[in-house]
């Protein structure tokens, strides 16, 4: 069973879930815009919630868009914390290097999932234990299997 939790929320675009399974709601855009080739923009989308404390809510792309158009968020995914009660605006990004993207006032322009999230306690130590990974970081596992 999937868990649910009421947020409240001002939007005359509210964000929906296409699907019943879908993880994402999509966020539209209140405003148009125009993203030349390469280009970014802070697109607002009129929705402004009151997580409760102890959720979060991380804006992330929409695939069509990225696969079809080249359009991503730029800082992916983006932090809602619990305490933020402004707009949600979100940076979207036009990786094509030829063709420019149209953004209109109701266009799905990314999506918002909204998850629980835990506080932690910092434990200051001279030396951290050992693992299989150790420092190993960015490709340490290579690209093919």
């Amino acid at each position: 069973m999937t868990d649910v939790v009421e947020i409240p929320i001002r939007a005359e675009l509210p964000p929906n879930y296409a699907h019943a399974d879908d993880a994402g709601a999509d966020l539209r855009a209140a405003e148009s815009a125009v993203l030349a080739p390469g280009g970014r923009a802070l697109i607002g989308t009129g929705v402004s919630i009151a997580l409760p404390e102890g959720y979060a809510a991380f804006v992330v792309p929409r695939s069509g868009l990225a696969a079809k158009h080249g359009i991503t968020v730029l800082n992916a995914p983006g932090t809602v914390d619990a305490g933020y009660r402004g707009e949600i605006k979100v940076t979207l990004l036009n990786t094509d290097q030829e063709h420019e993207f149209r953004v209109e006032v109701g266009d799905r322009i990314a999506q918002v999932v909204f998850t629980p999230v835990s506080r932690a306690v910092f434990a200051p130590v001279a030396e951290l234990p050992d693992s299989e990974r150790g420092a190993k970081g960015f490709g340490s596992t290579g690209v093919r299997g």
